[in-house]
């Protein structure tokens, strides 16, 4: 079976082109609708990663980068909240906790949307947000600076550092209760619609059977290095939404390229040995926002005056191009983009 026949790429394909594409424009200046989540919870794509036996698809990586890469070409805000989900499922499925029992299997089935609050944790040794014991579980207190999805998530998976520096992730409802209070949704140059706020915790107190995950933050940190340091999949659907745009005599040179780049960066992400070829990693992440950048700049510039227009597609791309060009970023990866940036021949 091609990669393009796998039912799940198949399904992503077809509500990319029957909804998410279509409606892409009025949802960057609207905000993702309702309608757009309950699209994807019937598609099965919220269980892409989760385990069979809980509901989910357990599809291989090729699958979920591929589904990935389509979506987030269609409508850039509507992946981008949908993507949040599939972190707390992966840290649900690796779980000897209790939580698992409870949420591992809504979540695989698309019955509960979950967000995430953990990106913070890459600030460390800042902790935006403490956990202390408290009672019988755990009290958070702090600042999330970015939380995706609010008013669409039923659960977040909400992180913070303990006194004794380890990580714990814990779950609670995605809705403010004491001692979590939320923002008005940020207003931001791309991705306004993807409904993003901060999070105040004033003594937000969880119980431990909410716990999903705790342990000493240098082997979190260990984990999630490698993660940032491989090329987005996102990256290549804005680069391919951006070349349609184009005329064949401007496109192919670019194609040729993103696949060349794309070819070696998935080849890198499937390594068995993900802390190897640090530097390479880096290095292709960062010629592949190159190639994402070129592509939807050269949208623009075919586009003309009309390209400015806020209901153009390709000053959409440009502006989501920006986004993911910080989108996970660590002190590692800014330094190797900002280093590649630097080197350039004139």
């Amino acid at each position: 079976m091609t990669l393009s026949a796998h039912p799940l790429v198949a399904r992503a394909r077809q509500l990319a082109d029957g909804l998410l594409a279509p409606q892409a424009e009025r949802v960057d200046q609207e905000g993702v609708p309702a309608s757009h989540i309950e699209a994807i919870r019937r598609s099965g794509l919220l269980g892409l990663t989760a385990p069979v036996a809980y509901g989910g698809s357990a599809a291989p990586a090729a699958v979920v980068r591929a589904t990935a890469e389509i979506l987030a070409g269609a409508c850039c805000s509507t992946w981008f909240v949908q993507t949040q989900h599939h972190t707390p499922v992966q840290t649900l499925a690796k779980s000897e906790l209790p939580v698992w029992e409870r949420l591992l299997g809504p979540m695989a089935r698309g019955e509960l949307l979950s967000g995430v609050a953990y990106a913070h944790l890459r600030s460390h040794p800042r902790i935006p947000v403490r956990v202390t014991r408290e009672r019988d579980g755990w009290r958070f207190d702090g600042t999330v600076p970015w939380y995706t999805g609010w008013g669409l998530n039923d659960v977040m998976l909400l992180a913070g550092v303990t006194e004794a520096d380890e990580a714990l992730f814990a779950f609670t409802e995605a809705r403010e209760q004491p001692g979590l209070k939320a923002s008005e949704p940020m207003r931001l140059a791309a991705l306004t619609a993807s409904r993003t706020v901060s999070l105040e915790l004033t003594g937000l107190w969880l119980p431990n059977d909410a716990v999903a995950l705790r342990m000493p933050y240098e082997d979190w940190a260990a984990t999630d290095r490698p993660r940032t340091r491989n090329a987005n999949p996102a990256v290549f659907g804005i680069a391919e939404a951006a070349l349609t745009l184009l005329d064949e005599e401007t496109a192919n040179p670019l194609r040729t390229r993103l696949s060349k780049i794309r070819s070696e960066a998935y080849a890198l992400a499937d390594h068995p040995a993900p802390h190897e070829h640090a530097e390479e990693r880096l290095a292709l992440r960062a010629q592949a926002y190159d190639i994402m950048q070129t592509a939807t700049t050269a949208a623009v510039v075919a586009g003309g005056g009309r390209a400015m227009t806020l209901t153009n597609r390709a000053q959409r791309l440009a502006r989501e191009a920006l986004f993911l060009l910080v989108q996970g970023q660590t002190p590692e990866s800014r330094t190797a983009h900002l280093n590649a940036l630097g080197n350039r021949r004139p």
